[in-house]
């Protein structure tokens, strides 16, 4: 009998599907939940295995101090991934969750453990210079940002109990963005899939076409209408040509890690 290995507390399975010939990996925004995906779990299930990723300090993991760095994040989820690695994978990311999943990547492809295909959402390239971005810092900065992008529903950030449990995790995912900085390091074997929307303030195309630099595989961007949460009100096209992309590489071998080289 097929079985999935044990989540541990990175990880939540809503819908586990242990005969999947495959598995997707989500990896959530700056002040995301793993809760997010559920709807995606639900849909692909049980075509699909759908992992999402709980980061500390948020819903069940309240009580654990948020993580505020991105190198970090990527080495225990790494971690966590290895036992799952074992048919077909994929990792989806996206914003801050986008630079999560490719630090990942990297670091499961270092371990022989390559995803078949990376797909991010609503991120520019990581190469790209961030040094003179002007970054949300105050709660304030933050909070406006939040509202103006409509990542968190602006009915639980008019409440003061629920925004004060939420802003810890903000901060926190925040700061990873800030002090994120890219190091040079050999491209990834497997295709990388980009995601934008066409009125997205944090990917403009050109940013997110730079993406193509990080794989020696194909490369694609697929623009679809909506700003920087258009992944919400797109669900369909996005979740659909995700599935489409898994389906024709489920059978397919795990990518080998390429010979090593400077990007």
């Amino acid at each position: 009998m097929t079985t999935s290995p044990t989540p541990g507390p990175w990880l939540r399975t809503f819908r586990p599907a242990p005969g999947a010939p495959v598995r997707l990996v989500c990896l959530p925004h700056a002040g995301g939940s793993a809760g997010f995906f559920y709807p995606v779990a639900r849909e692909l299930a049980p075509r699909v295995e759908v992992l999402a990723v709980q980061y500390p300090g948020r819903q069940d993991r309240l009580r654990e101090p948020a993580v505020p760095d991105i190198a970090t994040l990527a080495d225990r989820i790494a971690d966590e991934l290895g036992p799952w690695t074992d048919r077909p994978y994929a990792l989806f990311g996206h914003s801050m969750g986008a630079i999560v999943a490719f630090e990942t990547a990297r670091r499961l492809q270092e371990a022989g453990l390559a995803p078949a295909v990376l797909f991010v959402s609503g991120r520019r390239a990581p190469a790209l210079d961030h040094t003179h971005d002007r970054q949300p810092v105050t709660d304030a900065e933050v909070l406006k940002e939040v509202r103006e992008l409509n990542g968190t529903g602006n009915v639980l950030l008019d409440d003061e109990a629920t925004r004060q449990l939420i802003l810890p995790a903000l901060r926190s995912d925040y700061q990873a963005v800030r002090d994120y900085r890219y190091r040079t390091g050999p491209a990834l074997a497997c295709p990388i899939t980009a995601f934008t929307g066409d009125r997205d303030p944090k990917a403009e195309l050109g940013q997110v076409g730079a993406w193509r630099q990080h794989t020696r595989s194909a490369f694609e961007v697929r623009v679809l209408p909506g700003g920087h949460f258009f992944l919400v009100d797109r669900a369909g096209e996005v979740w659909g040509h995700v599935e489409e992309r898994l389906t024709a590489l489920s059978d397919a071998p795990v990518p080998a890690p390429r010979a090593a080289g400077q990007e």
